[in-house]
């Protein structure tokens, strides 16, 4: 039985700290999205950046406190499409509702062929600081298959901006697991990658979702997809690989350098609350999760009736069970896990109980528990998140 410490009042949700704005525009839509995106021309964007600056502005005033911003991300599709000028006049809608930490992370996507050394100097003219590049893979046949619309070359030219125009930390995105993706493949991936040397590297295993391209041609078992046993092969090298350059592996997708974890994901992995604006962005604020159109049309509507008047309407809020399986299942992707007190001072007593008791018997060898915190076995129990978290599901709904 996990002994738990002594519950004292509860402790009231903090105020939202960080701001994620999805930009939705792509040159074109790879193989395996399933994001919220559109192919817009200029046009658009310009219409876009005009209401979502707009929205913005209806958040601030429909928020009874609006605290001090420690994190800004730039999310998308593609936000390095934009103008930096539109992304500075962003900024600056931001800024004039909400203080903007000196010392806050703000981050920006892009994908490789859509910078310049200029376009950096100008993101770190506006207070972008971190940029999260879009490898994905350092094969060209690769890219291709994956319908990515740049090549090997384009990956070194933007590093290579990024570093000429003075900002050092950077992440990269990288997938295992594609299509006709061979171990030597991935092998060599890894080694150019941290041959560029990285603040960050994220690890993301492909995932064919419904609506994409690659569920109409990929089907597991009769096409070029690596087995389950490739790509956990390819987990493990990932994980040996980077740990032995240095990374600290503090996410099952994500390794930093010491200091260089990424600070706005961690407020999803701690499952705290976080402003959002923009088509298919998501808040989350007193235990309400408002989920933004997935359409450019109806996005639109929805900002153009609240300047009316008429809101959106509030989704029902989330019940405190719910929350509570939202904390263990993004918290136990971290490799610190979760922390128990908090559990404690923040949720009914019996039900922390039963949850973390449905866990024991995954004990030692996907589940870990120390004085402080639940966690997940490594690697083992990472490979095998899904079924731990998934077993919880059942008691909390």
């Amino acid at each position: 039985m996990i002994t738990l410490p002594v519950k004292p009042q509860n402790q009231c949700n903090p105020d939202p700290q960080g701001f994620y704005i999805h930009i939705p525009f792509c040159q074109r839509k790879c193989f395996y999205c399933d994001f919220a995106i559109t192919t817009g021309k200029k046009e658009l964007q310009k219409r876009y950046v005009d209401i979502l600056c707009q929205e913005i502005e209806l958040v601030a005033r429909d928020s009874s406190n609006l605290p001090v911003l420690n994190t800004v991300f730039f999310g998308g599709g593609t936000p390095s499409l934009l103008q930096p000028s539109q992304i500075g006049q962003i900024i600056q809608t931001i800024n004039q509702y909400w203080a903007i930490a000196p010392d806050a992370e703000i981050s920006i996507e892009i994908n490789p062929g859509t910078v310049t050394e200029q376009t950096i100097k100008v993101y770190r003219s506006l207070g972008i600081n971190r940029i999260s590049v879009g490898a994905q893979a350092f094969q060209d046949p690769l890219l291709d298959l994956c319908g990515r619309g740049h090549g090997v070359v384009e990956i070194y030219e933007a590093v290579a901006a990024i570093k000429n125009a003075g900002l050092d930390n950077f992440s990269l995105d990288l997938i295992l697991g594609l299509p006709t993706q061979t171990m030597s493949q991935w092998q060599e991936t890894l080694t150019q990658a941290t041959a560029l040397k990285p603040k960050h590297i994220s690890v993301y295993d492909l995932t064919i979702e419904p609506s994409t391209a690659f569920n109409k041609r990929y089907r597991a078992g009769i096409t070029p997809l690596p087995s389950d046993e490739s790509t956990v092969e390819m987990y493990l090298l990932a994980r040996d690989r980077l740990q032995g350059e240095g990374y600290n592996h503090y996410e099952i997708s994500n390794y930093a350098l010491p200091n260089y974890q990424s600070r706005h994901n961690l407020i999803y992995w701690h499952n705290q609350p976080f402003y959002g604006a923009g088509m298919g962005a998501t808040s989350y604020i007193n235990q309400y999760r408002i989920d933004r159109p997935q359409k450019m049309r109806e996005y639109l509507a929805m900002v153009e009736a609240w300047t009316q008047g008429k809101p959106p309407i509030s989704p029902p809020q989330i019940s405190d069970r719910e929350a509570l399986f939202d904390t263990l299942m993004q918290g136990l992707r971290l490799a610190q896990g979760v922390n128990i007190e908090h559990l404690v001072n923040r949720f009914d007593l019996t039900s922390v109980q039963q949850v973390l008791g449905k866990l024991e018997v995954y004990i030692p060898q996907w589940v870990g528990l120390s004085k402080t915190h639940i966690y997940l076995t490594q690697p083992q129990g990472w490979l095998f998140s899904d079924e731990v978290i998934g077993s919880l599901y059942e008691i909390i709904k």
